[in-house]
């Protein structure tokens, strides 16, 4: 199988923070990053497996670091940090810029998984990943144990799934 250097995948999206995204604190809400990280890792998977389709498989964590003002440009950067044979992990950093005084800060990381699909909604292989830059290998190199972390996470979700009842509360 090939192999497709980490900055192939990369992508990098930056917006300003609007009214209608801010919370009762004043605040980006987590729910409209939480939007904008899918969005760009997404085509980060995309990009990286070249198929039509890639979709979610988990969001692994999201870290909200430090607030995001209305004063901020939001810059949400992704890139594939770590494959498995149909799976890929994308790496997504948050970076906010105060647009007043230029000040820079990491607001939140994020770890996604997509699996890429065939026109017949059924997993196809993908490329394996090769880091170059320092960041990239940072995240490579611990890759594997947060597979493993990700593969008995779901496990459980799925014995917690087949215990909880499907009867509406209201009956």
């Amino acid at each position: 199988m090939e192999k497709k250097k980490a900055r192939e995948s990369r992508i990098v999206n930056t917006d300003q923070v609007l009214s209608c995204d801010l919370n009762n604190y004043n605040t980006l809400f987590g729910g409209v990053l939480m939007k904008k990280l899918d969005t760009v890792a997404t085509l980060s998977a995309r990009r990286h497996s070249r198929v039509k389709e890639c979709v979610t498989a988990s969001t692994d964590s999201i870290d909200f670091l430090c607030p995001i003002h209305q004063t901020d440009s939001v810059c949400v950067e992704s890139f594939v940090s770590y494959t498995g044979t149909s799976s890929m992990e994308i790496f997504c950093k948050v970076i906010a810029e105060d647009m007043i005084t230029g000040e820079r800060r990491i607001a939140a990381t994020a770890f996604l998984t997509f699996v890429a699909l065939d026109e017949n909604k059924r997993r196809v292989p993908v490329p394996q990943v090769e880091p170059e830059t320092e960041e990239e290998w940072l995240v490579f190199n611990t890759g594997s144990e947060r597979a493993e972390v990700r593969k008995a996470r779901k496990k459980k979700s799925k014995e917690l799934a087949a215990l909880i009842p499907l009867n509406k509360p209201w009956d």
